[in-house]
């Protein structure tokens, strides 16, 4: 039986000419930029139009490539990159480098105080079985800013590490780990919204800022 090359071998060989070699990554890994770029930008033409600039952007930096990081890695740069191009032209704004648009710093005590906290009627396991529940999570998702939505998409639903997801988006993991705590705190209040149990209500922490 022949035996499945790994991405690295397909770069090398990618690297030294071979185009077949590319083609092959591609097909291995188009569905998942796909999937990565629809998440990030919500709307099919765009999603296509950035799975198509991410494999370009890879063909025509591959000699570039430091194979230190994960090949997977590397595309999930470019593909955020470009969603976020296209995120910015949607807005009006102007394009600048992802480290910069991305490098604010942030820190835990910047994080936001809950206004609504509840116990929910069902178990968290229970629940994400349900595809109304998801249909919830992806419109809750769209009210998140772009920073925070982009760190908990590339974190929680993609499964990248946290250091993966910094090398992602230009980020230090410090960085990674307090805007996705911020995501998640956000997303838990929306939901906890329509799953919450009113019964159950607890009282707002005091804010002792």
């Amino acid at each position: 039986m022949t035996a499945v090359a790994t991405d690295a071998e397909l770069v090398r060989r990618a690297k030294a000419g071979d185009l077949a070699a590319f083609e092959a990554l591609v097909f291995r890994h188009e569905r998942q930029i796909y999937t990565l770029a629809w998440r990030l930008v919500q709307n099919q033409q765009d999603a296509e139009d950035v799975t198509q600039q991410t494999f370009l952007g890879a063909l025509e930096g591959l000699a570039g490539f430091r194979e230190a990081a994960r090949f997977t890695t590397w595309l999930n740069r470019i593909a955020t990159y470009a969603a976020l191009k296209i995120l910015r032209k949607r807005r009006g704004l102007n394009t600048i480098p992802l480290e910069a648009a991305s490098a604010a710093a942030e820190d835990y005590a910047s994080l936001p105080r809950p206004e609504y906290i509840a116990d929910w009627r069902e178990s968290p396991e229970r629940l994400v079985e349900r595809n109304e529940i998801r249909e919830l999570l992806d419109a809750a998702l769209t009210r998140l800013d772009d920073k925070h939505r982009l760190v908990f998409i590339l974190r929680d639903v993609e499964g990248l590490s946290v250091a993966e997801t910094a090398a992602a988006l230009g980020l230090t993991e410090g960085n990674v780990k307090v805007r996705l705590l911020r995501a998640r705190l956000q997303l838990r209040e929306q939901l906890t919204r329509v799953l919450g149990d009113p019964a159950r209500q607890l009282p707002r922490p005091p804010d002792h800022g």
